[in-house]
This record gives structure tokens, sequence and C-alpha cells, in this order.
């Protein structure tokens, strides 16, 4: 292998290393919605009539469609076996929002 071609490879590799590095550290602002206004006020809700065997009412919150927040209303979450339901929920980070999925815990 000439010197060039050395040259060449030791120069790309830190390229595309930094490439790669730069990608994973933006990854979790691709997994989740960021956004600078905050969301507005939860809606008056009521919750399902009665409690369902084997779900969990998950309440409704705004989701963001990359314009505008909109409403998404409540709805039933099957149980997973033994935990409890941890709804979603919008936390601030800093100057920015950030949603996090509803999930269960055990």
């Amino acid at each position: 292998m000439s010197l060039l071609a050395k040259l060449r490879y030791a120069l790309i590799i830190p390229v595309a290393a930094s490439a790669l590095a730069s990608t994973l550290a933006s990854a979790p602002a691709l997994a989740g919605e960021y956004m600078q206004q905050p969301p507005p006020p939860p809606m008056r809700e009521e919750r399902a009539p009665m409690d369902r065997q084997g779900y969990a009412w998950d309440r409704g919150h705004w989701k963001w469609d990359g314009h505008a927040y909109f409403w998404f209303p409540g709805h039933w979450q099957q149980m997973r076996g033994p935990g409890r339901w941890e709804p979603g929920h919008w936390e601030a980070r800093g100057p920015q929002w950030f949603w996090v999925e509803g999930h269960w815990l055990r």
C-alpha cells in the first residue's frame, strides 16, 4: 500500500468515527419528541365510567404532529402481568420539552 493510500485511510477513519459518534449522540432526539414550546394544560377529561378487569386506564395527553399539538384521548391498556401503568408525560429538559412514553412498572 502506498504512502498516499495509508494517509487517506488515516484521515478517513477519524472522520467516519466522528460522524458515527455524533449520530449516536443525537439518537435520543430522534427517538423522542423535543419541542421548544410547552404543551397546553391537560384537557378536562372524565375517567372511563368503571374499571375493567385486566386493564389500566391511560389518560389522554397532548401529542405533537410536527406542526402543532393535538389531543390524544384516553384509552385502556391491557395488563401485562403484575405491576402498574405509568402514564406518558411531557418533561422539561432545559428550554425544551420531551415526551416520555407510558410504560409498565413492576
